[in-house]
């Protein structure tokens, strides 16, 4: 009997569920390649029908006696139907000691209900026929089936995302358990109500070296924060941060170590890693012998030991990159333009950034620059990122104007930071390899790299070493904040929870960063390159397709600038929860003549007003006891608030707080990609662009050697449409640019040279600008 019913049945349904996934998936799994395979199992499935009509044929009321009279299968799922429909008063009239074959007192039979469940009733009130016995063969093999049909989904090849469904962090008790909360709880509750909670009040802040951290006006209960440090527990965060900080291959699609700890970690530490040939080495010391290089480059530029070409002093720096190559060090170079140390150190000197292809950067960049007093620093880990070359061609172009195209005019201007091994294409740009080039490693990502020579060189010949030196040593402090401080009060993970929360449970998909401090203008961009193209992703570690929210859409402004910009989207627009940044002390203050109050008290108090009236809002009868708003306008005036916001408070902006922002941002956003199982730590979305845009030049550079031919790019009528605009409208008629002029639409081509320093410069004794 068993025999039969496995070929009847259980075969059948198997090949079943196979030939349906195969005509699903037929192209996207098997790609043509097992055709020959699945029509064996076709001939094979035909038979097996077959035989399983033949069977259920002569054997029904033998198939029927089977499962209707006490085995012991029967007896189990009887059992356990029974107890779930609370029948437990039946069950005592079955006799679990008949024989297989025996007459029970029992019948099985189909229950009528929706999930096709079957139930016992007495045999009094059957019918004995063979017509009933079909109907009960019938039911068993209908859930016979349905549950085959079950493990055929789970062992299918062709349905590997349904297989691995749970292994998705959206599938685990500890994720539903906030699902369910954030809905059931947290609906119903308003930061008015919640912000009156003395005791609340009183936990939900952490404290490390100066910074306070307050999330008291995020919506979150002390219940919430239990359930995300269980999260955080079944995510083994604390692992994890363990696992990145001792150079385990979390980067897992580029096999690859993260270690942008390590570049401000202890020379007495030790962290092993393989080098570009496989060899195993000490990260650190690594580490520290580049640091020790550019100390003693930047110190002998800015002591005039190490001079230009001509002879001249360098005095202006030209940082050339783009991304983690130019937005960490532009912030953390504004951060210290106003430091009272960075004032100092930087007299005499200017550093800007050249990051945009745009020839107009490049213009605003040499402006007013003398190229014999102007050093080039080009910023790329591989060396081959199309727009930094492009750049570094450029300038190198603009050095060669005016001194001349003498190999050592490029030896004496120009530093390149980058992986080491892109150590040959360094080389092949003419850079002096020898002492001119300051290396990072692959382990560290570009969003990560400030605390690298990517920042290191800019700053310190900008500054000084001190003065970035004091940077790293804040931005360890947070690293080791971060790997030892307990869950409730570890400032990047209770961020890291918070943000997951927000976006994943309550479906916030923006945050905003809003410093009360010109000095950090750059900051949201830089978050926003850190949050965004970190956490931007689609799929798991586990190669699943994600079912739940991740990456946040961040953007920022400092200070009251935001307030009258779009301050009123957060209050009275779609919520997006807000971190404020703040400083006890100014980097300058004032107390200006009649005010009662200095500079930086006015512009906190700002910090301080708007998280609460975000949070707390206001209520149509506050605005009527105004007593002056007509009823028509209350609707208007009525803040709903409930919205969240967290707020950070250091003592003063200075590089050693600086250092600790950026780690403090750095790790939460390495909590969150670890809460969420996503790679934090690769890229590959920027990648097509890049590659379509070297096809559009293709077609930009034949459309400029043929105006009186349309260009057209296949099934792309738009792009076609639109590029050939482009082209007409320049009236280009050549693709090199050395034979062309256009003072026909005054859209001339000139050299690099056409504003240099000394046209920016009045001629001596003039009184006037030129």
């Amino acid at each position: 009997y068993f025999i039969y019913f496995l070929v009847t049945v259980l075969l059948p349904s198997f090949f079943q569920r196979m030939m349906s996934y195969f005509d699903t998936h037929y192209e996207r799994s098997c790609n043509g390649s097992s055709k020959s395979k699945v029509t064996t199992r076709c001939v094979v499935m035909m038979v097996v029908f077959a035989l399983r009509a033949s069977l259920c044929t002569s054997f029904a009321p033998s198939l029927a006696g089977l499962f209707c009279n006490g085995g012991r299968l029967a007896q189990r799922r009887t059992e356990t139907l029974l107890s779930k429909r609370g029948r437990q008063s039946s069950s005592k009239q079955y006799n679990s000691n008949r024989l297989l074959g025996s007459t029970p007192k029992l019948k099985k039979t189909q229950a009528v209900n929706s999930n096709d469940d079957l139930v016992w009733i007495p045999e009094s009130q059957q019918q004995h026929s063979n017509s009933t016995s079909n109907s009960i063969l019938t039911s068993l093999l209908t859930r016979a089936k349905q549950d085959i049909s079950h493990v055929a989904d789970s062992y299918s090849p062709f349905s590997f995302n349904k297989k691995s469904s749970s292994k998705l962090v959206s599938a685990s008790p500890e994720w539903k358990r906030l699902q369910n909360h954030a809905a059931e709880a947290i609906q119903h509750t308003h930061l008015r109500d919640l912000l009156k909670d003395e005791q609340r009040s009183n936990e939900f802040y952490a404290e490390h070296d100066g910074v306070y951290f307050d999330y008291t006006r995020q919506r979150v209960t002390i219940e919430t924060m239990k359930l995300l440090t269980q999260l955080a527990q079944r995510q083994h965060i604390q692992q994890r941060i363990k696992d990145m900080m001792n150079g385990e291959h979390i980067n897992f699609t580029e096999d690859r170590p993260v270690l942008h700890t390590a570049l401000r970690a202890s020379p007495t530490q030790t962290i092993l890693v393989k080098d570009e040939h496989g060899v195993r080495i000490n990260a650190i010391k690594e580490v520290h012998d580049v640091l020790f290089q550019i100390q003693q480059f930047t110190q002998g530029v800015r002591n005039g030991t190490i001079r230009g070409y001509t002879g001249k002093r360098l005095r202006n720096f030209v940082s050339v990159g783009i991304g983690g190559s130019y937005l960490g060090p532009s912030f953390l170079h504004e951060c210290l333009k106003t430091d009272p140390e960075g004032v100092t150190s930087s007299l005499g000197y200017s550093l800007r950034f050249l990051a945009n292809i745009d020839p107009v950067d490049v213009e605003r960049a040499c402006a007013d620059l003398d190229p014999e007093e102007t050093l080039i620093l080009v910023v790329s880990k591989t060396f081959t990122t199309s727009e930094t070359m492009l750049n570094a061609r450029t300038m190198r172009q603009w050095l060669w104007d005016f001194m001349g195209n003498d190999v050592e005019v490029v030896r004496k201007h120009v530093v390149a930071c980058a992986s080491i091994s892109s150590k040959q294409k360094v080389e092949e740009f003419g850079i002096d390899t020898d002492n001119y080039f300051f290396r990072f490693w692959d382990w560290v990502g570009g969003r990560y790299s400030v605390s690298s020579a990517v920042g290191a060189v800019p700053i310190a010949l900008q500054y000084g070493f001190d003065l970035f030196e004091k940077f790293l040593k804040g931005a360890k402090s947070i690293d080791d904040h971060f790997a030892t401080a307990p869950i409730m009060k570890n400032i990047p993970i209770l961020m890291g929870l918070i943000g997951v929360w927000n976006m994943s449970f309550l479906g916030y998909k923006g945050r905003a960063t809003l410093p009360y401090a010109e000095a950090l203008l750059k900051l949201p961009a830089h978050i926003q390159q850190l949050d965004m193209e970190s956490n931007g992703k689609s799929v798991t570690k586990d190669n699943l397709e994600i079912d739940y929210d991740v990456g946040e859409v961040d953007f920022g402004e400092p200070g009251t600038n935001g307030q009258h910009s779009f301050y009123q989207l957060l209050h009275m627009g779609q919520t997006i929860p807000s971190d404020f940044i703040g400083f006890v002390q100014s980097q300058h203050d004032y107390c200006v003549d009649g005010e009662h109050l200095s500079s930086h008290d006015e512009l906190m108090s700002n910090f301080f007003a708007q998280p609460d009236a975000l949070a707390k809002g206001k209520t149509p009868e506050e605005v009527r006891q105004e007593g002056s708003t007509p009823e028509w306008l209350v609707p208007h005036k009525t803040f709903s608030g409930n919205r969240p916001s967290s707020s950070l408070l250091l003592p003063q902006l200075s590089a050693y707080h600086a250092g600790q922002l950026l780690a403090i941002f750095e790790h939460r956003t390495a909590v969150q990609g670890f809460l969420w199982d996503i790679n934090s730590f690769d890229q590959w979305g920027v990648e097509l662009g890049k590659k379509l845009a070297v096809d559009v030049k293709k077609h930009i550079m034949s459309g400029r050697a043929n105006l009186d031919k349309s260009v057209e790019m296949k099934d792309n009528p738009a792009t076609s449409r639109i590029l050939n605009y482009f082209i007409q409208g320049g009236s280009r008629g050549n693709s090199v640019c050395d034979d062309i002029l256009y003072p026909s639409n005054g859209n001339t081509i000139t050299s690099v040279t056409r504003k240099t320093h000394k046209e920016h410069s009045p001629p001596l004794g003039s009184g006037k600008l030129s």
